[in-house]
């Protein structure tokens, strides 16, 4: 967001119950959630949401920093989970449970499918509702906090996990089958070519 640019969001749902909050000391992290992956980006944020990234973190004490995420609307996910996952309640009515596909919720509001990620995450105690004020999640890269202390949050990069011992193994096996076959060719070449040499220098 550009310094000076109005906000032309719902001011009154972005600043709900921020007064409840005691912002002395708390530090206002920014997430950028383009190209990011849902349950990734979900995690690092209750990380911070709860203060676990402080050396004086203590269960029961709320000292959580302010998370505001941005561009929500870029999420990514991985496999086919855009159709494949669904949000499902029920209305307290026989016969009416509802569902939503993620691909729909995003359509719908994209911001709700990072906070139920993130809420999802946290521990269900007395703390959460505190825990859930902090989370200021934007569709955009729009926000009303650009006079606040910003801080911007680098997501540490992602670790590939190594191969299972009998994945490895079929790999091995499978790379040694192919070396194999290209000595097999390249013999069987080599093999022809000097039995026509042979046969040209006899005749």
């Amino acid at each position: 967001m550009k310094m000076g640019q109005p906000f032309s969001g719902n001011m009154k749902k972005a600043l709900a119950g921020i007064r409840r909050i005691n912002l002395e000391g708390l530090r206002w992290r920014v997430f950028d959630a383009k190209g990011q992956v849902l349950g990734r980006l979900a995690s690092q944020i209750a990380t911070v949401v709860q203060g676990k990234d402080k050396p004086t973190y203590t269960p029961y004490r709320e000292e959580g920093d302010m998370c505001i995420v941005l561009n929500a609307k870029d999420i990514c996910v991985t496999g086919r989970k855009l159709t494949d996952k669904f949000y499902r309640w029920h209305t307290g009515y026989i016969g009416h449970l509802k569902e939503r596909s993620l691909k729909d919720q995003m359509a719908k509001d994209s911001t709700e499918v990072i906070r139920k990620a993130v809420l999802r995450m946290l521990p269900r105690n007395k703390l959460r509702d505190d825990r859930d004020r902090k989370l200021r999640i934007f569709a955009d890269d729009e926000h009303p906090f650009v006079d606040r202390p910003l801080e911007p949050y680098v997501m540490p990069p992602r670790q590939v996990r190594e191969l299972r011992p009998r994945t490895r193994r079929a790999m091995i096996r499978a790379e040694r089958k192919a070396e194999q076959l290209q000595q097999g060719t390249n013999n069987t070449s080599k093999r022809k070519k000097n039995k026509d040499v042979e046969e040209a220098v006899s005749t």
